[in-house]
Protein backbone atom coordinates (compact mmCIF):
# COMPACT_ATOMS: atom_id res chain seq x y z
CA UNK A 1 0.00 0.00 0.00
CA UNK A 2 2.92 2.24 1.11
CA UNK A 3 4.64 2.09 -2.64
CA UNK A 4 1.02 2.28 -4.37
CA UNK A 5 0.36 5.90 -2.40
CA UNK A 6 3.70 7.08 -2.97
CA UNK A 7 3.40 6.49 -6.96
CA UNK A 8 0.29 8.46 -5.83
CA UNK A 9 1.59 11.22 -4.75
CA UNK A 10 3.68 12.08 -7.73
CA UNK A 11 0.35 11.79 -9.64
CA UNK A 12 -1.79 13.81 -7.29
CA UNK A 13 -1.88 17.53 -8.46
CA UNK A 14 -0.50 19.17 -5.09
CA UNK A 15 -2.68 22.35 -5.96
CA UNK A 16 -6.08 20.54 -6.25
CA UNK A 17 -6.80 17.18 -6.64
CA UNK A 18 -8.09 14.37 -4.09
CA UNK A 19 -7.31 10.85 -3.67
CA UNK A 20 -9.74 8.24 -2.11
CA UNK A 21 -8.81 5.20 -0.77
CA UNK A 22 -11.67 2.68 0.36
CA UNK A 23 -10.30 -0.06 3.24
CA UNK A 24 -12.58 -2.56 6.12
CA UNK A 25 -12.76 -2.21 9.54
CA UNK A 26 -9.39 -4.33 9.63
CA UNK A 27 -6.94 -1.96 8.44
CA UNK A 28 -8.53 1.22 8.44
CA UNK A 29 -6.52 2.59 11.86
CA UNK A 30 -2.95 1.19 10.23
CA UNK A 31 -4.14 2.84 6.48
CA UNK A 32 -5.05 6.01 8.38
CA UNK A 33 -1.77 6.40 9.98
CA UNK A 34 0.47 5.79 6.64
CA UNK A 35 -1.91 8.43 4.77
CA UNK A 36 -0.81 11.09 7.48
CA UNK A 37 2.74 9.92 6.89
CA UNK A 38 2.61 10.07 3.09
CA UNK A 39 0.69 13.57 2.76
CA UNK A 40 1.78 15.30 5.79
CA UNK A 41 0.44 18.46 4.36
CA UNK A 42 -3.26 17.19 2.88
CA UNK A 43 -6.31 17.86 4.73
CA UNK A 44 -7.62 13.87 5.64
CA UNK A 45 -11.24 12.62 5.88
CA UNK A 46 -12.83 9.12 6.45
CA UNK A 47 -15.87 8.91 5.77
CA UNK A 48 -18.20 5.86 7.09
CA UNK A 49 -20.54 4.06 4.45
CA UNK A 50 -23.23 1.53 4.26
CA UNK A 51 -22.52 -1.05 1.93
CA UNK A 52 -24.56 -3.97 2.88
CA UNK A 53 -28.04 -3.49 5.54
CA UNK A 54 -27.87 -7.59 5.59
CA UNK A 55 -24.06 -7.30 7.22
CA UNK A 56 -21.17 -9.47 6.60
CA UNK A 57 -21.35 -12.42 9.56
CA UNK A 58 -18.12 -12.13 11.55
CA UNK A 59 -18.09 -15.03 13.92
CA UNK A 60 -18.54 -14.07 17.63
CA UNK A 61 -18.50 -10.82 16.86
CA UNK A 62 -21.20 -7.70 15.37
CA UNK A 63 -22.08 -8.31 11.78
CA UNK A 64 -19.94 -6.02 9.56
CA UNK A 65 -22.34 -3.26 7.21
CA UNK A 66 -20.27 -0.74 6.02
CA UNK A 67 -16.77 0.33 5.11
CA UNK A 68 -14.50 3.24 5.11
CA UNK A 69 -13.52 5.60 2.38
CA UNK A 70 -10.51 8.46 3.28
CA UNK A 71 -10.66 11.58 1.16
CA UNK A 72 -7.24 12.75 0.89
CA UNK A 73 -7.45 16.63 0.05
CA UNK A 74 -4.60 18.79 -1.67
CA UNK A 75 -4.08 22.16 -2.24
CA UNK A 76 -7.91 24.18 -3.10
CA UNK A 77 -9.82 20.68 -3.95
CA UNK A 78 -12.97 20.66 -2.05
CA UNK A 79 -16.49 19.19 -1.52
CA UNK A 80 -18.60 19.80 -3.54
CA UNK A 81 -22.33 21.34 -2.21
CA UNK A 82 -24.69 18.29 -3.47
CA UNK A 83 -29.25 18.17 -2.84
CA UNK A 84 -28.20 15.51 -0.74
CA UNK A 85 -26.83 14.93 2.82
CA UNK A 86 -26.33 10.93 2.64
CA UNK A 87 -27.80 10.68 5.80
CA UNK A 88 -31.07 11.02 6.53
CA UNK A 89 -33.91 9.80 3.59
CA UNK A 90 -36.03 12.93 4.19
CA UNK A 91 -33.20 14.08 1.78
CA UNK A 92 -32.40 11.01 -0.60
CA UNK A 93 -30.42 11.91 -3.10
CA UNK A 94 -31.95 9.80 -5.52
CA UNK A 95 -35.52 11.66 -5.27
CA UNK A 96 -34.58 15.45 -4.27
CA UNK A 97 -31.53 16.26 -6.63
CA UNK A 98 -32.16 13.54 -9.83
CA UNK A 99 -33.76 16.59 -12.70
CA UNK A 100 -34.17 13.81 -15.32
CA UNK A 101 -36.36 11.19 -15.70
CA UNK A 102 -37.51 8.69 -18.26
CA UNK A 103 -40.82 10.61 -19.93
CA UNK A 104 -42.88 7.22 -20.88
CA UNK A 105 -45.08 6.61 -17.91
CA UNK A 106 -43.92 3.45 -16.37
CA UNK A 107 -41.17 0.93 -17.77
CA UNK A 108 -43.63 -1.60 -18.47
CA UNK A 109 -47.23 -2.29 -19.36
CA UNK A 110 -49.32 -1.84 -16.06
CA UNK A 111 -52.04 -0.08 -14.20
CA UNK A 112 -52.30 2.93 -15.69
CA UNK A 113 -49.27 2.85 -18.24
CA UNK A 114 -51.14 1.80 -21.51
CA UNK A 115 -52.41 4.68 -23.84
CA UNK A 116 -56.12 3.27 -23.23
CA UNK A 117 -55.71 4.56 -19.73
CA UNK A 118 -55.34 8.11 -20.73
CA UNK A 119 -56.47 8.61 -24.30
CA UNK A 120 -54.95 12.10 -24.62
CA UNK A 121 -51.57 11.17 -23.39
CA UNK A 122 -50.54 9.05 -26.64
CA UNK A 123 -49.15 11.86 -29.25
CA UNK A 124 -45.55 11.79 -30.78
CA UNK A 125 -42.59 13.98 -30.75
CA UNK A 126 -41.09 14.89 -34.16
CA UNK A 127 -36.59 14.60 -34.03
CA UNK A 128 -34.18 15.26 -36.20
CA UNK A 129 -31.72 12.29 -36.46
CA UNK A 130 -28.97 13.35 -37.78
CA UNK A 131 -28.94 16.33 -34.78
CA UNK A 132 -31.28 15.00 -31.88
CA UNK A 133 -33.03 17.84 -31.70
CA UNK A 134 -36.42 17.80 -30.43
CA UNK A 135 -38.50 19.33 -33.34
CA UNK A 136 -41.90 19.43 -32.40
CA UNK A 137 -44.57 17.68 -30.41
CA UNK A 138 -47.31 15.97 -31.95
CA UNK A 139 -51.43 16.10 -31.38
CA UNK A 140 -52.69 13.45 -29.21
CA UNK A 141 -53.54 10.47 -31.45
CA UNK A 142 -57.44 9.20 -30.61
CA UNK A 143 -57.66 5.54 -29.96
CA UNK A 144 -58.25 3.21 -32.58
CA UNK A 145 -56.52 5.48 -35.09
CA UNK A 146 -52.71 3.88 -35.64
CA UNK A 147 -49.88 5.76 -34.93
CA UNK A 148 -48.53 4.61 -38.53
CA UNK A 149 -51.28 6.90 -39.97
CA UNK A 150 -49.81 10.06 -38.31
CA UNK A 151 -48.00 12.50 -40.80
CA UNK A 152 -44.53 12.99 -40.33
CA UNK A 153 -42.95 15.85 -41.07
CA UNK A 154 -40.08 15.71 -43.44
CA UNK A 155 -36.45 15.34 -42.02
CA UNK A 156 -38.11 14.05 -38.44
CA UNK A 157 -38.50 10.34 -37.13
CA UNK A 158 -41.59 9.86 -34.29
CA UNK A 159 -41.33 8.69 -30.85
CA UNK A 160 -44.00 7.23 -28.86
CA UNK A 161 -44.50 6.27 -25.76
CA UNK A 162 -43.85 2.38 -26.06
CA UNK A 163 -42.56 -0.34 -23.72
CA UNK A 164 -39.90 -2.86 -24.89
CA UNK A 165 -42.07 -5.80 -25.82
CA UNK A 166 -43.79 -2.64 -28.43
CA UNK A 167 -46.62 -2.07 -26.28
CA UNK A 168 -48.50 0.95 -26.71
CA UNK A 169 -47.89 3.22 -23.79
CA UNK A 170 -48.34 7.14 -22.74
CA UNK A 171 -46.51 10.06 -21.71
CA UNK A 172 -46.44 11.21 -18.15
CA UNK A 173 -47.87 14.81 -19.24
CA UNK A 174 -50.11 16.23 -21.71
CA UNK A 175 -49.72 17.91 -24.88
CA UNK A 176 -49.51 21.15 -23.51
CA UNK A 177 -46.99 20.83 -20.86
CA UNK A 178 -44.60 18.64 -23.42
CA UNK A 179 -44.87 21.78 -25.56
CA UNK A 180 -44.47 24.33 -22.75
CA UNK A 181 -41.32 22.13 -21.66
CA UNK A 182 -39.79 21.84 -25.36
CA UNK A 183 -40.17 25.55 -25.30
CA UNK A 184 -37.52 25.73 -22.37
CA UNK A 185 -35.70 22.39 -23.07
CA UNK A 186 -37.12 20.36 -20.65
CA UNK A 187 -37.80 17.76 -22.69
CA UNK A 188 -34.58 15.91 -24.41
CA UNK A 189 -34.18 13.17 -26.53
CA UNK A 190 -31.34 10.09 -26.40
CA UNK A 191 -30.57 7.61 -28.69
CA UNK A 192 -31.36 4.06 -27.67
CA UNK A 193 -30.92 0.73 -28.70
CA UNK A 194 -34.00 -1.21 -27.13
CA UNK A 195 -37.10 1.64 -29.03
CA UNK A 196 -38.49 1.10 -32.16
CA UNK A 197 -37.33 4.49 -33.39
CA UNK A 198 -34.00 4.37 -31.95
CA UNK A 199 -34.62 7.32 -29.69
CA UNK A 200 -36.20 7.75 -25.83
CA UNK A 201 -37.56 10.95 -23.89
CA UNK A 202 -36.26 12.41 -20.76
CA UNK A 203 -38.02 15.40 -18.94
CA UNK A 204 -38.23 17.03 -15.93
CA UNK A 205 -40.78 16.64 -13.79
CA UNK A 206 -43.11 19.85 -12.47
CA UNK A 207 -41.82 19.86 -9.65
CA UNK A 208 -38.29 20.67 -11.25
CA UNK A 209 -40.04 23.53 -13.96
CA UNK A 210 -41.39 24.97 -10.55
CA UNK A 211 -37.79 25.19 -8.49
CA UNK A 212 -36.28 26.55 -11.96
CA UNK A 213 -39.13 29.70 -12.03
CA UNK A 214 -38.17 29.87 -8.49
CA UNK A 215 -34.22 30.30 -9.03
CA UNK A 216 -33.33 27.22 -6.99
CA UNK A 217 -32.18 25.63 -9.78
CA UNK A 218 -30.38 27.38 -12.89
CA UNK A 219 -30.64 26.85 -16.70
CA UNK A 220 -26.31 27.28 -16.74
CA UNK A 221 -26.02 26.37 -20.99
CA UNK A 222 -27.47 24.17 -23.06
CA UNK A 223 -26.76 21.12 -24.87
CA UNK A 224 -26.48 20.80 -28.74
CA UNK A 225 -30.07 19.39 -28.93
CA UNK A 226 -31.09 22.32 -27.54
CA UNK A 227 -31.82 20.75 -24.51
CA UNK A 228 -31.30 23.02 -20.73
CA UNK A 229 -28.03 22.23 -18.82
CA UNK A 230 -29.33 22.28 -15.34
CA UNK A 231 -27.83 23.13 -12.20
CA UNK A 232 -28.73 23.15 -8.44
CA UNK A 233 -27.62 26.57 -7.14
CA UNK A 234 -25.31 27.13 -4.32
CA UNK A 235 -27.60 27.27 -0.87
CA UNK A 236 -30.68 26.58 -2.71
CA UNK A 237 -31.52 23.48 -1.00
CA UNK A 238 -27.55 22.03 -1.23
CA UNK A 239 -25.61 21.30 1.51
CA UNK A 240 -22.30 19.15 2.07
CA UNK A 241 -22.80 15.63 2.55
CA UNK A 242 -22.14 14.80 5.88
CA UNK A 243 -19.64 11.56 7.12
CA UNK A 244 -21.93 8.99 7.43
CA UNK A 245 -23.59 7.55 4.19
CA UNK A 246 -26.65 5.40 4.33
CA UNK A 247 -28.48 4.58 0.89
CA UNK A 248 -30.05 1.75 -1.17
CA UNK A 249 -28.32 3.01 -4.09
CA UNK A 250 -25.04 1.95 -2.27
CA UNK A 251 -25.61 -1.50 -1.49
CA UNK A 252 -22.72 -3.45 -3.16
CA UNK A 253 -25.27 -6.88 -3.53
CA UNK A 254 -27.32 -5.13 -5.65
CA UNK A 255 -26.01 -2.76 -7.18
CA UNK A 256 -22.45 -4.11 -8.08
CA UNK A 257 -22.20 -8.06 -7.51
CA UNK A 258 -26.38 -7.63 -9.65
CA UNK A 259 -24.82 -5.14 -12.00
CA UNK A 260 -22.36 -7.09 -12.84
CA UNK A 261 -24.27 -10.20 -13.65
CA UNK A 262 -26.68 -8.52 -16.16
CA UNK A 263 -23.28 -7.28 -17.87
CA UNK A 264 -21.76 -10.27 -17.79
CA UNK A 265 -24.31 -13.15 -17.09
CA UNK A 266 -21.55 -15.88 -17.79
CA UNK A 267 -18.80 -14.16 -15.21
CA UNK A 268 -18.28 -13.66 -11.58
CA UNK A 269 -16.45 -11.44 -9.71
CA UNK A 270 -16.11 -11.50 -5.94
CA UNK A 271 -17.08 -8.22 -4.02
CA UNK A 272 -17.66 -5.75 -6.57
CA UNK A 273 -18.06 -2.34 -5.56
CA UNK A 274 -21.78 -0.64 -6.00
CA UNK A 275 -21.28 1.48 -9.05
CA UNK A 276 -23.84 3.83 -7.98
CA UNK A 277 -22.02 4.79 -4.52
CA UNK A 278 -18.64 4.69 -6.88
CA UNK A 279 -20.51 7.63 -8.89
CA UNK A 280 -21.31 9.25 -5.82
CA UNK A 281 -17.96 9.15 -4.17
CA UNK A 282 -16.64 10.34 -7.57
CA UNK A 283 -19.61 13.64 -8.01
CA UNK A 284 -18.67 15.33 -4.44
CA UNK A 285 -14.92 15.97 -5.86
CA UNK A 286 -15.64 16.55 -9.57
CA UNK A 287 -18.99 17.78 -9.90
CA UNK A 288 -17.52 21.08 -10.75
CA UNK A 289 -14.38 19.82 -12.93
CA UNK A 290 -15.97 18.42 -16.12
CA UNK A 291 -12.61 17.98 -17.85
CA UNK A 292 -11.20 15.96 -14.67
CA UNK A 293 -9.04 13.14 -14.80
CA UNK A 294 -9.95 10.09 -12.95
CA UNK A 295 -6.81 7.16 -12.50
CA UNK A 296 -7.62 4.23 -11.00
CA UNK A 297 -4.35 2.17 -10.27
CA UNK A 298 -6.14 -0.78 -9.14
CA UNK A 299 -9.24 -0.80 -10.67
CA UNK A 300 -10.72 -4.49 -10.46
CA UNK A 301 -13.79 -4.93 -12.31
CA UNK A 302 -13.89 -1.56 -13.66
CA UNK A 303 -16.47 0.41 -11.59
CA UNK A 304 -14.63 3.47 -11.23
CA UNK A 305 -14.37 3.90 -15.46
CA UNK A 306 -17.99 2.72 -15.43
CA UNK A 307 -18.92 5.49 -12.67
CA UNK A 308 -16.87 8.04 -14.93
CA UNK A 309 -19.09 7.51 -17.80
CA UNK A 310 -22.41 8.09 -15.97
CA UNK A 311 -21.07 11.11 -14.53
CA UNK A 312 -20.03 12.67 -18.16
CA UNK A 313 -23.28 11.83 -19.63
CA UNK A 314 -25.95 13.90 -16.41
CA UNK A 315 -23.52 16.75 -17.39
CA UNK A 316 -22.08 16.22 -20.79
CA UNK A 317 -18.44 16.15 -19.15
CA UNK A 318 -15.27 15.22 -20.42
CA UNK A 319 -13.32 13.40 -17.80
CA UNK A 320 -10.95 11.03 -18.12
CA UNK A 321 -10.76 7.38 -16.21
CA UNK A 322 -7.55 6.02 -16.07
CA UNK A 323 -7.65 2.44 -15.22
CA UNK A 324 -4.65 0.25 -14.34
CA UNK A 325 -5.20 -3.18 -13.01
CA UNK A 326 -2.70 -6.35 -13.85
CA UNK A 327 -3.83 -9.80 -15.11
CA UNK A 328 -3.93 -11.55 -12.05
CA UNK A 329 -5.48 -15.43 -12.50
CA UNK A 330 -7.43 -16.33 -9.14
CA UNK A 331 -5.79 -18.87 -6.96
CA UNK A 332 -8.52 -21.92 -7.22
CA UNK A 333 -8.32 -20.94 -11.47
CA UNK A 334 -4.70 -21.27 -11.13
CA UNK A 335 -4.46 -24.61 -9.67
CA UNK A 336 -6.89 -25.87 -12.20
CA UNK A 337 -4.66 -24.15 -15.38
CA UNK A 338 -1.24 -26.00 -13.89
CA UNK A 339 -3.20 -29.36 -13.68
CA UNK A 340 -3.65 -28.57 -17.24
CA UNK A 341 0.23 -27.89 -17.71
CA UNK A 342 -0.54 -24.42 -18.60
CA UNK A 343 2.08 -21.62 -17.20
CA UNK A 344 1.49 -17.99 -16.94
CA UNK A 345 1.92 -16.17 -20.26
CA UNK A 346 0.20 -18.88 -22.29
CA UNK A 347 -2.94 -17.65 -24.50
CA UNK A 348 -4.76 -20.02 -22.28
CA UNK A 349 -3.71 -19.00 -18.97
CA UNK A 350 -3.91 -14.98 -19.51
CA UNK A 351 -7.56 -15.50 -20.84
CA UNK A 352 -8.93 -16.05 -17.22
CA UNK A 353 -6.95 -13.13 -16.24
CA UNK A 354 -8.85 -10.25 -14.38
CA UNK A 355 -8.24 -7.78 -16.87
CA UNK A 356 -8.88 -9.72 -20.04
CA UNK A 357 -11.84 -12.17 -18.01
CA UNK A 358 -13.03 -8.75 -16.23
CA UNK A 359 -12.15 -5.38 -16.55
CA UNK A 360 -11.78 -5.36 -20.56
CA UNK A 361 -15.53 -6.75 -20.86
CA UNK A 362 -17.29 -4.68 -18.56
CA UNK A 363 -15.85 -1.65 -19.69
CA UNK A 364 -16.78 -2.74 -23.42
CA UNK A 365 -20.13 -3.76 -22.49
CA UNK A 366 -20.93 -0.58 -20.51
CA UNK A 367 -20.34 1.65 -23.81
CA UNK A 368 -22.16 -0.71 -26.49
CA UNK A 369 -25.12 -1.91 -24.02
CA UNK A 370 -23.93 -5.17 -25.06
CA UNK A 371 -23.04 -8.19 -23.25
CA UNK A 372 -19.70 -10.16 -24.12
CA UNK A 373 -22.08 -12.70 -26.03
CA UNK A 374 -23.58 -9.64 -28.10
CA UNK A 375 -27.01 -9.38 -26.24
CA UNK A 376 -28.15 -6.61 -25.03
CA UNK A 377 -27.68 -5.73 -21.52
CA UNK A 378 -30.97 -6.05 -19.72
CA UNK A 379 -32.31 -3.69 -16.97
CA UNK A 380 -32.10 -0.23 -16.29
CA UNK A 381 -29.68 2.07 -14.50
CA UNK A 382 -31.40 3.39 -11.42
CA UNK A 383 -30.94 6.75 -9.30
CA UNK A 384 -29.52 9.60 -10.49
CA UNK A 385 -30.22 8.93 -13.94
CA UNK A 386 -32.57 6.21 -14.95
CA UNK A 387 -31.98 5.00 -18.42
CA UNK A 388 -31.69 1.46 -20.07
CA UNK A 389 -28.23 0.00 -19.48
CA UNK A 390 -28.64 -1.15 -23.16
CA UNK A 391 -28.44 2.29 -24.40
CA UNK A 392 -24.79 2.07 -23.56
CA UNK A 393 -22.67 5.81 -23.90
CA UNK A 394 -20.85 7.64 -25.87
CA UNK A 395 -17.52 6.98 -24.83
CA UNK A 396 -14.40 5.69 -26.13
CA UNK A 397 -11.85 3.34 -25.03
CA UNK A 398 -7.98 2.46 -25.65
CA UNK A 399 -7.10 -0.93 -24.04
CA UNK A 400 -2.96 -1.21 -24.16
CA UNK A 401 -0.56 -3.93 -22.60
CA UNK A 402 2.14 -2.17 -20.45
CA UNK A 403 5.74 -4.20 -21.10
CA UNK A 404 8.83 -4.01 -19.94
CA UNK A 405 11.07 -2.33 -22.85
CA UNK A 406 14.98 -2.06 -23.55
CA UNK A 407 15.61 2.11 -23.16
CA UNK A 408 18.45 1.21 -25.66
CA UNK A 409 15.91 -0.22 -28.16
CA UNK A 410 13.31 2.77 -27.82
CA UNK A 411 16.50 4.97 -28.68
CA UNK A 412 17.44 3.69 -31.90
CA UNK A 413 13.33 3.64 -32.92
CA UNK A 414 13.23 0.13 -33.20
CA UNK A 415 10.54 0.00 -30.87
CA UNK A 416 8.58 3.23 -31.53
CA UNK A 417 5.09 1.59 -31.40
CA UNK A 418 5.64 0.64 -27.82
CA UNK A 419 5.64 4.08 -26.38
CA UNK A 420 3.42 5.57 -29.33
CA UNK A 421 -0.04 5.24 -26.92
CA UNK A 422 2.06 7.00 -23.48
CA UNK A 423 2.72 10.12 -26.23
CA UNK A 424 -1.09 10.09 -27.21
CA UNK A 425 -1.91 9.44 -23.54
CA UNK A 426 0.31 12.79 -22.90
CA UNK A 427 -1.33 14.82 -25.24
CA UNK A 428 -4.89 14.28 -23.76
CA UNK A 429 -6.22 10.93 -25.67
CA UNK A 430 -8.05 12.66 -28.50
CA UNK A 431 -7.88 12.07 -32.38
CA UNK A 432 -5.62 10.21 -34.10
CA UNK A 433 -2.57 8.15 -32.21
CA UNK A 434 0.77 8.66 -34.34
CA UNK A 435 1.80 5.28 -34.88
CA UNK A 436 5.02 5.61 -36.57
CA UNK A 437 7.19 8.02 -38.16
CA UNK A 438 8.20 6.54 -42.02
CA UNK A 439 8.42 10.46 -42.95
CA UNK A 440 10.39 11.47 -39.98
CA UNK A 441 7.94 13.44 -38.55
CA UNK A 442 3.86 13.14 -37.80
CA UNK A 443 1.26 15.89 -36.38
CA UNK A 444 -2.20 14.51 -35.30
CA UNK A 445 -4.81 16.55 -33.87
CA UNK A 446 -3.94 17.52 -30.66
CA UNK A 447 0.21 16.76 -30.73
CA UNK A 448 3.15 16.19 -33.23
CA UNK A 449 6.01 13.87 -33.15
CA UNK A 450 9.26 14.30 -34.82
CA UNK A 451 12.84 12.42 -34.86
CA UNK A 452 14.17 13.79 -38.80
CA UNK A 453 15.63 17.02 -37.73
CA UNK A 454 16.02 17.60 -41.42
CA UNK A 455 12.51 18.05 -41.85
CA UNK A 456 11.79 20.61 -39.04
CA UNK A 457 10.35 23.48 -41.74
CA UNK A 458 7.50 20.89 -42.61
CA UNK A 459 7.14 19.70 -38.97
CA UNK A 460 6.98 23.61 -37.65
CA UNK A 461 4.67 24.55 -40.88
CA UNK A 462 2.18 21.57 -40.05
CA UNK A 463 2.08 22.49 -36.37
CA UNK A 464 1.26 25.95 -36.99
CA UNK A 465 -1.28 25.37 -39.68
CA UNK A 466 -2.79 23.14 -36.66
CA UNK A 467 -3.75 25.29 -33.77
CA UNK A 468 -5.27 22.39 -31.71
CA UNK A 469 -1.61 20.75 -31.86
CA UNK A 470 -0.56 21.28 -28.70
CA UNK A 471 2.27 19.55 -27.76
CA UNK A 472 5.46 18.98 -29.63
CA UNK A 473 7.57 15.64 -28.93
CA UNK A 474 11.22 16.59 -30.38
CA UNK A 475 13.40 13.18 -30.60
CA UNK A 476 17.35 14.27 -30.44
CA UNK A 477 20.15 14.33 -28.51
CA UNK A 478 21.45 17.64 -29.69
CA UNK A 479 20.84 20.79 -27.36
CA UNK A 480 20.63 22.90 -29.92
CA UNK A 481 18.52 21.13 -32.14
CA UNK A 482 16.18 20.57 -29.54
CA UNK A 483 16.18 24.67 -29.03
CA UNK A 484 16.15 25.64 -32.10
CA UNK A 485 12.64 23.60 -32.95
CA UNK A 486 11.28 24.67 -29.60
CA UNK A 487 12.04 28.27 -30.29
CA UNK A 488 10.52 28.07 -34.04
CA UNK A 489 7.26 26.71 -32.53
CA UNK A 490 4.72 28.72 -31.70
CA UNK A 491 4.28 29.94 -27.82
CA UNK A 492 1.38 28.33 -26.85
CA UNK A 493 2.87 24.71 -27.33
CA UNK A 494 4.35 22.40 -25.23
CA UNK A 495 7.46 21.14 -25.90
CA UNK A 496 9.06 17.68 -24.71
CA UNK A 497 12.15 16.18 -25.44
CA UNK A 498 12.31 12.50 -26.19
CA UNK A 499 14.00 10.48 -25.31
CA UNK A 500 16.69 10.97 -23.05
CA UNK A 501 14.27 12.98 -20.62
CA UNK A 502 11.05 11.27 -21.21
CA UNK A 503 11.88 8.04 -20.92
CA UNK A 504 13.13 9.38 -16.99
CA UNK A 505 9.93 10.87 -16.56
CA UNK A 506 8.22 8.60 -17.07
CA UNK A 507 9.64 5.74 -15.59
CA UNK A 508 7.95 3.64 -12.59
CA UNK A 509 10.04 3.12 -10.01
CA UNK A 510 7.57 2.18 -6.94
CA UNK A 511 10.34 2.32 -4.35
CA UNK A 512 11.30 6.51 -4.94
CA UNK A 513 10.52 8.32 -1.73
CA UNK A 514 11.11 5.12 0.77
CA UNK A 515 13.04 5.83 3.60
Amino acid sequence: MERRLLLAKELLNPDDSVLIVTIDEKEYLRLGMLLEQVFPEARIQMITSVISVQGSTRVGMFSRADEYLYFVFLGDAEVAKVADDMLNETSNYSEKSQLWFQYIRGGKAGKATRREDSKNLFFPLFVDPETGRLVSVGDPVPLGVSRYSVHVPEGTVPVWPLFDDGGEGRWRTGVEIARRWHGKGLLRLGRSKKTESGWSAMSVRSGTEERIDRGEIAVIGRRDDGSAILEERSGANVRSPKTVWNRVSHNAGWHGTKIINQIMPDRSFPFPKALFAVEDALRFVVANKPDATIVDFFSGSGTTAHAVMRLNKQDGGRRRSISITNNEVSADEQKKLRAAGLRPGDPEWERWGICDYITKPRIQAAITGRTPNGDPIKGDYKFTDEFPMADGFEENVEFFTLTYESPMRVQSHREFARIAPLLWLRAGSQGRRIEALPDGWDVAETYGVIDDIDKTDAFVAAMVANPEARIAFIVTDEDRFFEAIANALPEEVEVVRLYDSYLRNFEIDAMRGVR
